[in-house]
């Protein structure tokens, strides 16, 4: 059996009509992209982050084990038990006695990631001054803002600011050079402040539906033709948001439409619909997407009533919210690792407040200010970065004080791991954050500042296009299967051979020469059936996938 398989690597081929999961998504477009970096380390990272829409509540999410007699005090119908067949998670008994957390016993999958070192938990994060509405807190986070009269009222987000900083050109226009858009939304259908530009309202392209030519319809379904005369207002502004989005929309469909089919998933995801958002992440990255920043949601953690069950405060709407989160980020992890690209991604979680320390009168908590973030992936520095919240410190139902601002992690994320300079990071009105920033990157993954960039304005040197065509022969093989191609570049890429459940059997590096290819894989002692070669090129697209039987 022959296949025949034309990929260009920086502009997949055309493909059948596809479903992304049923998600609504969207693509926050600015120009240029990763291949003018210096430094080959950074230019493929990814950052995904993971919105837990509603306040999560940090004390049941992390049970503070030093202060378990204030805190079941303080919660006298909600706490999570110490004991029992559905006590709290001990995290890590080599921590020090502040540090010491239980997590919530729906979080089993968490704690194994954190037994693997793929995750960090920071606490005790808020902002000056919080406010403690869904939509303002919300657009604050997204903003960089606070809760003081100078940052109160930004009308950008800080992704749109960094991505627009760094990559300027062509907002909006899709070029051979970079296919993708800088940043996807999934989830939600309506456009997140956090990728919108001052000087761009066209920056967000909104991809919902259910096949290229409609699923990113739906915003368009908002309807008709544009207006011709637009208020010249904050309503206008957001009007012409809308529609500079739906006339931009069809930029990215066949592209996003094109790396999806061109992308697999190797692991299992639960049936959560946050796992669908990241299982379709984690296909695009495979699929060559080069798309920097994604966001995904979680909604239901505004939690003021039923937040447990009576009589069972390990069960509710809390639990199942941390079950899905649990289990979703582990899939996404898995799945990562079994493809190869845990290198390339880390994922952080974020919400807009946490809440009070005391329960109230609804089996629920009401709206309060410290509240844990979650990092998670292998590049992260494993640990708990800053101390339980102290109970000494509650007055009026509240914890008085904080740890960390929000915007000493995402600082840290963007220059760490993103490996922006400090001009990129004044741009995206976060300067302010650096001397503090924090220990999230591990040794191994810390962006070193020699590779430090900020604008991508020459495309010069952009590689040009690699067109490859393969055939993989003999199909069923024996002993060995030959990949036969031709590429007009020279470059490194990766043969993957798995097992049909996805393990791992075998993996070869391999240096592919400008001109005619032929790659021979030996396969091992293995027993007949099917099996799964793949062949990744060394920036971690997916440049050919071929199912072979083994009949010896």
């Amino acid at each position: 059996m022959k296949r025949r398989n034309f990929i260009k690597l920086t502009s997949a081929a055309a493909a059948a009509p596809i479903v992304l999961n049923g998600l609504p998504l969207k693509a926050f477009a600015t120009p240029d992209m990763l291949r003018a970096m210096n430094c080959s380390e950074v230019k493929e990272r990814i950052l995904v982050l993971i919105q837990l829409r509603g306040g999560n509540d940090g004390l049941n999410t992390l049970i503070p084990i030093n202060q378990y007699t204030d805190y079941r005090t303080a919660r006298p119908n909600i706490f999570i038990p110490d004991a029992g067949a559905n006590s709290y998670i001990t995290l890590d008994t080599s921590l020090p006695a502040n540090q010491q957390i239980g997590l919530h016993p729906a979080m089993t999958e968490i704690k194994s990631l954190y037994d693997q070192g793929k995750v960090s938990i920071i606490q005790g994060v808020a902002y000056n001054d919080q406010n403690r509405s869904h939509f303002k807190s919300t657009d604050l986070w997204l903003s960089a803002g606070d809760g003081t009269p100078a940052n109160f009222n930004k009308t950008s987000g800080w992704m749109g600011r960094y991505l627009n900083f760094t990559y300027p050109g062509l907002a909006g226009n899709p070029q051979p050079f970079m296919p993708d858009p800088l940043g996807i939304q999934l989830g939600d259908p309506k456009p997140s402040l956090g990728f919108h530009t001052e000087q761009e309202h066209s920056s967000g392209i909104n991809l919902s539906g259910q096949d290229p030519s409609g699923f990113y319809s739906l915003i368009s379904e908002i309807g008709g033709p544009g207006l011709k005369n637009i208020p010249d207002s904050e309503y206008g502004d957001e009007i012409q948001f809308i529609m500079d989005m739906e006339a931009s929309t069809s930029k990215y469909a066949q592209r996003i439409s094109d790396v999806f089919n061109q992308g697999i998933n190797m692991g299992n995801y639960p049936n959560h619909d946050l796992a669908d958002q990241l299982k379709t992440v984690a296909r695009l990255i495979n699929g060559g997407c080069q798309s920097k920043v994604y966001l995904v949601q979680l909604n239901g953690f505004d939690t003021h009533v039923n937040q447990v069950e009576a009589g069972a405060s390990t069960t509710g709407d809390h639990a199942e919210l941390l079950l899905e989160l649990s289990e979703s980020v582990k899939a996404f992890l898995d799945d990562l690792e079994l493809m190869s690209l845990d290198n390339k991604v880390i994922a952080a979680t974020f919400s807009e407040f946490g809440r009070k320390p005391g329960e109230n009168g609804s089996f629920g908590t009401d709206h309060g200010d410290l509240a844990p973030m979650f990092i998670f992936g292998k590049a992260v520095n494993p640990g708990i970065i800053g101390e339980n919240p102290d109970f000494s410190t509650v007055q009026n139902n509240l914890f008085v004080g904080y740890q960390h601002d929000y915007r000493q992690v995402f600082t840290t994320l963007v220059q760490d791991w993103l490996g922006a300079s400090n001009d990129a990071l004044m741009a995206t009105e976060m300067d302010a954050y650096l001397p503090n920033k924090l220990a999230i990157v591990d040794k191994d993954h810390y962006v070193d500042p020699a590779c430090y960039f900020s604008q991508i304005t020459d495309t010069t040197d952009i590689e040009q296009e690699i067109e490859v065509a393969y055939t993989f022969f003999p199909n069923p093989v024996q002993e060995e299967v030959h990949i036969s191609f031709s590429s007009t570049l020279s470059h490194l890429a990766t043969v993957f051979l798995r097992d049909i459940h996805g393990r791992l059997i075998l993996q070869e590096k391999h240096q592919i020469l400008a001109g005619p290819n032929m790659i021979d894989v030996e396969f091992p002692d293995l027993p007949n059936g099917p099996y799964i070669l793949q062949l990744v090129s060394d920036q971690g697209a997916n440049m050919a996938s071929e199912k072979v039987m083994l009949r010896r």
